[in-house]
């Protein structure tokens, strides 16, 4: 493998935590294949913003919970550059309600995207990896699923069950030069945090022990380190970067 420019997929990347993913991987040499569900005009400006700054990308629509349109983004990745090195599952969504009050819809469509798509991309991406002995799964998780949260249960429950795939396939795959990884942001400054209610915001920092909320480069630099051959005996690991908040107290 030509470790000098890996080539990635990183999903749902076409904003937010997923997009400084990509923007990041690139500067450092990654080519870089943007997977979005709808927003193909802010998928585009990506590519065009790592294209224009001298890196290769291409943007693939798919829905990561459908198995024909993984097979069908992974096969673009592979008609483009013909391998896959570095996935990075980031497509993921909440819809937040108390458990009683939660419709059935919205426990199966949160852990359908969440869980079901990591299991779809990385058991078709994997194969790839497996032909060259060499690769990288990154799973994006959240505190949540490591601690909870009022109100999420069912993405605490789906990124919770993210972190037990992560273990097992790591086992799975390790002798194979295969890492694979979770990492559990906290509150990032994303659309959804930035449109939190400002006395809100102010209850969350006070829980935050850094009190300031992460940006999505922090995030991405952590992605970028554990794709790298530096990060080879980090495997299987559960990797929280969230300002100290889940430490309590």
């Amino acid at each position: 493998m030509d470790q000098k420019s890996p080539i990635a997929l990183i999903t749902g990347s076409s904003r937010g935590i997923g997009k400084a993913i990509a923007l990041r991987l690139a500067q450092n040499g990654t080519r870089v294949a943007i997977n979005y569900l709808s927003q193909e005009n802010a998928a585009q400006d990506v590519v065009d913003a790592i294209n224009s700054d001298g890196g290769d990308a291409i943007s693939l629509q798919g829905d990561v919970t459908k198995a024909s349109d993984v097979e069908r983004v992974i096969q673009g990745v592979m008609d483009k550059w013909g391998r896959i090195d570095v996935l990075v599952n980031n497509a993921g969504t909440i819809k937040d309600s108390l458990l009683i009050r939660m419709d059935i819809a919205d426990f199966d469509s949160v852990v359908d995207l969440n869980l079901r798509g990591t299991f779809l991309c990385t058991r078709l991406a994997l194969r790839s990896m497996l032909r060259t002995r060499w690769g990288r799964v990154v799973n994006i998780g959240s505190v949540v699923g490591i601690a909870g949260n009022v109100g999420q249960s069912n993405y605490a429950a789906a990124k919770a069950a993210v972190i037990g795939f992560t273990k097992s396939i790591a086992k799975e795959v390790a002798t194979r030069n295969i890492t694979v990884n979770y990492v559990a942001p906290g509150y990032i400054t994303t659309d959804i945090v930035e449109g939190l209610p400002e006395n809100l915001k102010i209850k969350i920092l006070d829980r935050i022990h850094m009190r300031r909320f992460g940006l999505p480069d922090e995030v991405a630099q952590l992605v970028n380190y554990l794709t790298t051959e530096q990060a080879s005996y980090i495997t299987g690991q559960v990797i929280a970067i969230d300002g100290g908040l889940s430490l309590g107290g």
